[in-house]
């Protein structure tokens, strides 16, 4: 996790900002606390992303939909503000290390076993995510919500999912 930013936001709606655990193409990911003290991420959408024809439409909708995925290898999608000056989605926060920073940064290829159990379980988490109706876009092992591996396993539905048309 990396501190806050000057430019940064103290909070995102009711969600007090900690510090930044990524950004990438979509926008900034924020560990944050909730009124009630638990720990989420909040990914807010970069502007333009936000300012293009058709995106919030689209955008609560996917949020909504992920809001429905469950299953015990998938990351709650908990809130979201589509409708914000920037708009933004809470997740459950997974403490850990990325897939990419296990293998390449700590301990390097995993065993066949570990590689199989995450196989499995990122399969089962794709059948939720495909269950509820959403695709998932842009899985990679270096993505923040992606891959958490404090337990072995965690994928985030709604961090770049889309509905079909």
């Amino acid at each position: 996790m990396q501190p806050l930013q000057e430019q940064d936001p103290d909070r995102i709606a009711d969600y007090r900002l900690i510090g930044r655990l990524g950004e990438g193409g979509m926008g900034v990911v924020y560990l944050a606390r909730s009124p009630r003290g638990r720990m989420v991420a909040v990914k807010t959408i970069r502007a333009e992303l936000a300012a293009a024809a058709d995106f919030r439409r689209r955008f609560a909708k996917e949020t909504a939909v992920a809001q429905q995925v469950g299953g015990e290898w998938t990351a709650a999608v908990l809130d979201g503000g589509p409708e914000a000056a920037l708009p933004w989605v809470a997740t459950a926060y997974v403490a850990g290390p990325t897939l990419y920073q296990v293998v390449a940064e700590q301990h390097g290829p995993l065993p066949e076993r570990s590689v199989r159990g995450l196989a499995s379980g990122l399969c089962r988490a794709l059948g939720d995510i495909h269950d509820a109706g959403l695709i998932h876009r842009d899985l990679h092992p270096r993505r923040q919500g992606d891959g958490r591996l404090r337990d072995g396993r965690h994928l985030v539905p709604q961090s770049a999912a889309w509905l079909p048309d």
